[in-house]
């Protein structure tokens, strides 16, 4: 099947919804411890000099969720798949997996990574202790979000291509996939699905409209209308208020003869108000950590987590400030040897570059917290679940400056449901009262107020706004975000500069409530950089280019740093004109 025949079936298949599915028929064409209190009270992690446990500080139930039957959830197994690049799909599916048992339902959460071919289908979704016994079929949650110009998070590509394969749709996916049509692929499928985009997007969260749409086509029986969350607006909002007033009211009602079933299972969930560990950690000698983090097996690594292990060490070549000093604000432009970076760059493509949190800030975390930045720990899974696949959220062993600096995100706004996370572990009654407020739905302004429009992040909370949290290392490494990636157009030709990448950068700066400086994490850390310094980054291939001939006019606009591909644009034009001779 050819692209335009493509398009036509996408037409008439999804014309059946409404006219919003046309758009997606179109955008789919498109896509491809010990413990030692400190002065002020608070208790720091020790070494004791060999390898330590560090013993999670929060209480649990004395019987775990692994342990107990599906007897003792009236709702039944539910399944929750997520496609995630950056961690927030994960983040609210880990939230569903929370929340499961007290709403009288065995959740288990599942990577869309590990669905890659037909036979995964069959064996892991379809995993006979997973199917509901009163009606032999398989319930699920699809959490995913839409990447880039439309497509799937990197995640979630194969799961794509499974669902364009059963109907019909050529694809490039793994050998494993049969390539056959197959309507009644899903046909022992009761599904949901929430999406997560950006209206800012042409292709508005055309991924989950896409799995909502195949997945009926599929013969699965859809159990509520398709969730959408807008990340121009309020992302996390739009969920909260899907999953409290759509997903577990519609799940119950559906699945669970009646509430009372569910009483055990919310007094045994309510019995620790602190989260269940992710994580356990062993302090080991600092000689024991590699400077390499590229030989790590992939296989052992969180996708939404790859791009610490593969991303490559590049000097700053060239350093220069754009903007003259009456102008105000700053815009730099900087010049990264890119020669050892494996794969090449095209013109336009998107540079990532690995943020590092100020010294400043991370010391600030470390004394409030009472984290000894010196000592070093690796990564293991829960001791709950030592048994169990574990993959590394962030190279391990590594010390815990190199932890809070390279791979915490301590200066971005924390989500309410974090901030709902650390309101557990202060022990001012005040204190916990104003985190609770700001992370509920009442609190919305608050929130918005104190943590976004004052540009607070969790460095700022616990040194700050909270300053009674109290929370081992193990504890705080289960709860923190991670720090993300920024994302450049490179404003300079592969061509003219093969080995060089060029970016053109606004510095975000402004001042917090308090009278303080505030700085955005990436723009801040490459103003900090002087020629010489390294910069961690990797390149993202883009599906933005000039046309292929030459001869066609093209119209540029790219106001403030919008100029950086526009720059590396005529740079192209000019080296085919000028040294490949094309007219």
């Amino acid at each position: 099947m050819d692209q335009s025949q493509e398009e036509t079936f996408f037409e008439s298949s999804f014309v059946r919804g409404a006219a919003a599915t046309l758009a997606l028929a179109a955008g789919l064409a498109f896509v491809v411890t010990k413990k030692a209190k400190l002065n002020n009270g608070k208790t720091v992690d020790t070494i004791p000099g060999s390898e330590q446990s560090v013993p999670g500080a929060t209480e649990s139930c004395e019987n775990s969720l692994d342990d107990e039957s599906f007897d003792d959830f009236p709702g039944g197994p539910l399944t929750v798949l997520y496609g995630s690049q950056t961690g927030t799909s994960e983040a609210f599916s880990n939230q569903i997996q929370e929340q499961g048992h007290e709403h009288g339902f065995k959740v288990r959460l599942i990577d869309l990574e590990d669905i890659e071919t037909d036979d995964h289908v069959r064996d892991i979704i379809y995993s006979p202790e997973y199917l509901d016994p009163k009606t032999n079929r398989v319930k699920v949650v699809f959490i995913v979000s839409t990447y880039g110009e439309g497509e799937p998070t990197d995640n979630a590509l194969n799961f794509f291509n499974i669902l364009k394969s059963k109907l019909g749709i050529a694809t490039d996916g793994p050998c494993g996939m049969d390539g056959v049509a197959d309507s009644s692929f899903f046909e022992k499928m009761d599904y949901m699905v929430f999406g997560l985009g950006n209206k800012q997007y042409e292709h508005f969260n055309l991924v989950g409209k896409f799995f909502d749409s195949a997945l009926e086509q599929l013969s699965a029986k859809r159990i509520v209308e398709l969730g959408i969350g807008d990340d121009d607006d309020d992302l996390e909002g739009d969920y909260e208020s899907w999953k409290s007033d759509v997903l577990w009211p519609t799940l119950k009602a559906k699945f669970v003869d009646n509430d009372s079933g569910t009483e055990k299972c919310i007094v045994e969930a309510s019995c620790a108000s602190k989260p269940k560990l992710q994580y356990s950690l062993k302090y080991v000698p600092v000689g024991n950590i590699s400077s390499s983090t590229n030989e790590t097996n992939l296989d052992l690594i969180q996708n939404s987590s790859k791009f610490y292990f593969n991303s490559a060490n590049c000097p700053i070549t060239v350093s220069r400030e754009l903007r003259s000093t009456a102008d105000g604000g700053s815009t730099l432009h900087m010049e990264i040897d890119v020669s050892k970076v494996e794969s090449r760059y095209h013109t336009a493509d998107n540079l990532a570059i690995l943020p590092v949190n100020s010294s400043k800030v991370v010391e600030s975390v470390a004394t409030s917290l009472g984290f000894d930045l010196d000592a070093a720990f690796v990564l293991d899974a829960p001791l709950s679940d030592l048994d169990k696949k574990f993959q590394l959220p962030f190279p391990s062993p590594c010390t815990v400056a190199d932890y809070l600096g390279k791979y915490c995100d301590l200066v971005s706004p924390p989500r309410r449901s974090e901030i709902k996370i650390l309101s557990n572990y202060t022990t001012d009654p005040v204190e916990r009262s104003n985190l609770e407020f700001m992370a509920s739905k009442e609190g919305k302004e608050e929130y918005d107020s104190q943590i976004i429009s004052a540009y607070n992040g969790i460095a700022k909370i616990v040194s700050e706004l909270a300053t009674s949290i109290n929370m081992s290392l193990e504890e705080f490494v289960s709860m923190c975000p991670r720090l993300q990636p920024r994302y450049y157009t490179i404003s300079s030709s592969s061509s003219m500069y093969p080995n060089s990448v060029h970016v053109t950068a606004s510095i975000t700066a402004g001042k917090q409530t308090d009278g303080s400086d505030y700085k955005g994490v990436c723009t801040g850390h490459l103003s900090s950089l002087a020629v010489g310094d390294i910069c961690r980054v990797f390149v993202r291939n883009s599906s933005f280019r000039l046309p292929s001939d030459t001869s066609k006019p093209v119209i540029m606009i790219g106001p403030g740093t919008g100029i950086a591909p526009m720059r590396a644009l005529l740079q192209e034009r000019s080296y085919q004109k000028l040294v490949e001779k094309k007219s």
